[in-house]
């Protein structure tokens, strides 16, 4: 259903009459929808990570925070063939437009990256090795 037509069908059927006065609670829906979608905010927050971080770091599937109006989009660092292997932090992104509003810090996911590089160094160097003698 598209916004318009939720629009409508808000109109319809949430006008309601309280208090001998009549409330158009579609006004008060449009504030709680939010404008950037899941996908716009992951590819702005991935933008973020491509301009400040190595290539490893990824945005995955964006949480919507309707109390802070943003969306909360999770950092993992994933390596060919094996994929991600942990989270290292999260970006916030605006429900309204696609402005980046609060990360973790660089130095933060950096070092959370490099933990995790440690964690998994086997199965990471392995997983190269197969693929150079494929």
């Amino acid at each position: 259903m598209s916004t318009g037509q939720w629009n409508q069908l808000v109109k319809v059927l949430m006008l309601e009459k309280t208090s001998c006065r009549w409330y158009d609670w579609s006004v008060m829906v449009a504030n709680i929808l939010p404008k950037t979608t899941a996908f716009e905010a992951q590819a702005a927050a991935n933008l973020f990570l491509l301009n400040h971080l190595p290539d490893r770091f990824l945005a995955t599937a964006p949480r919507f925070d309707t109390a802070a109006q943003v969306w909360r989009v999770p950092v993992v660092v994933a390596y060919p063939v094996i994929g991600p292997i942990g989270e290292v932090g999260e970006i916030n992104v605006s429900a309204t437009s696609e402005v980046i509003v609060l990360y973790t810090s660089l130095d933060e996911m950096m070092a959370c990256a490099r933990n995790l590089y440690d964690q998994h160094r086997e199965a990471i160097e392995a997983a190269f090795l197969q693929t150079r003698n494929a």
